[in-house]
């Protein structure tokens, strides 16, 4: 009743705009509805604002604003008071293409989407691959697979559904009039933006954990680390942001972020265990995480370029940011000298033909992956730093064909 009383008011404001003259019948409905919006703001009370007051406050501001204020207010909105201002704001010009997250099949359901399930796929051989020697399994028994990959697909399928929305939020906008770096519209990407805010902040997991708990396979320790991908991407989404503008970055976060990223690999362990009905042993998995912290560097060396053009977190970014591209490279040898030190001696540690099973199974997904350094090959290669990422990603566009259509009559 609420929603159809809401929609019979815009429907009245807007017949009044035409009534007046303010408005047109060659208007697009989402052009009415922000102005019916606005209307509803300005007539609702503020205090000791009436709408002569609100309308010279308009007239005295708004041309004053800039498209840098809107992207720098965005970015800002994002990561401060973005939930309470989703839930309570009175202006949403899409609604029925957006749903809210309190609505049924938003809020309680876990749902994945085919594309999540198939950017899922590479994780998930990895971890068979990788991880199945921990559990005394072998990857390449099919029984050993499909006997627990229903719950191990979900779950990573919906992670990297969670992460999708978190990406979007990051892309980089190339210029008012362009389409930004992947081909949507700056309309679309608006859109995009408000539906990841939505999800990124209203208890994200809580569906997935909902299921997980109805199997008997939801624990605390899952629940930390899910808490801490909600962590990681936050993270991102404040270290990302700054290094379009002037703001500092902090190493703190940018170490913590790194060691946050692979988050999915160790709800997925700690799955399996639940899944087997083990005591999950913490040698391993305290191994497992020093080699998943190498592993993310390497990645991010060898993913530097697309990860500037994605504006996603990548530690040589950031490192750039703090140190300046001189110093960067040799700070970052630093940490992954220490890294490898504290992985050579927990490597020791393990059982010998586990210990020689694993180096073998990274060397394999080394030379699989295309990379010529990371783990267990011994050495590494720091990329070029791209000192002028606005740059960079407006000459790697332009050398793109577009990919707004053009319409002919």
């Amino acid at each position: 009743m609420e929603g159809l009383r809401k929609l019979e008011n815009v429907q009245k404001i807007i017949q009044i705009m035409q009534s007046h003259g303010i408005i047109s019948n060659t208007q697009n409905a989402t052009s009415l509805r922000f102005l019916a919006d606005l209307t509803l703001l300005l007539v609702s009370p503020c205090h000791e604002l009436d709408v002569d007051a609100k309308c010279q406050l308009i007239i005295d501001h708004v041309p004053k604003f800039s498209h840098v204020f809107f992207e720098e207010t965005m970015q800002c909105i994002s990561e401060q008071g973005v939930e309470q201002m989703v839930n309570t704001g009175p202006l949403d010009c899409d609604d029925k293409t957006i749903p809210a997250p309190s609505q049924k099949g938003f809020k309680d359901t876990a749902m994945i989407e085919l594309d999540a399930m198939g950017r899922a796929n590479s994780t998930l051989e990895d971890f068979c691959r990788s991880y199945f020697m921990f559990h005394k399994m072998d990857p390449h028994q099919p029984q050993s697979i499909f006997k627990y990959l229903p719950i191990l697909s979900f779950t990573e399928s919906y992670i990297y559904q969670l992460d999708n929305l978190n990406e979007k939020l990051l892309q980089p906008s190339v210029g008012k009039d362009q389409s930004s770096y992947r081909g949507y519209s700056v309309e679309t990407k608006e859109d995009w933006d408000l539906t990841s805010v939505r999800m990124m902040t209203n208890d994200p997991f809580r569906p997935l954990c909902n299921v997980l708990e109805h199997h008997g396979l939801l624990t605390d320790r899952i629940r930390e680390e899910m808490k801490s991908g909600v962590e990681y991407w936050s993270l991102e989404r404040k270290l990302c942001h700054p290094l379009g503008s002037k703001h500092e970055i902090s190493v703190e976060d940018v170490i913590r972020a790194i060691h946050l990223k692979s988050f999915d690999y160790r709800v997925l362990n700690l799955l399996l265990y639940q899944l087997r009905g083990v005591k999950v042993d913490d040698m391993h998995m305290e191994f497992l995480s020093i080699s998943e912290f190498l592993v993310e560097v390497s990645d991010d060396l060898f993913d530097y370029e697309d990860d500037v053009l994605e504006n996603n977190f990548n530690i040589l970014r950031m490192f750039n940011r703090i140190y300046g591209a001189s110093a960067a490279p040799a700070m970052l040898a630093k940490i992954i000298t220490e890294a490898e030190e504290k992985y050579d001696s927990l490597l020791k540690a393990l059982d010998p033909e586990l210990s020689l099973n694993y180096q073998k199974r990274c060397e394999e997904a080394t030379k699989e992956g295309g990379k010529t350094s990371g783990p267990s090959l011994g050495t590494w290669t720091i990329p070029p730093i791209i000192e002028d990422e606005d740059l960079y990603r407006s000459d790697v566009l332009n050398s793109k064909p577009s990919t707004i259509p053009e319409w002919t009559t």
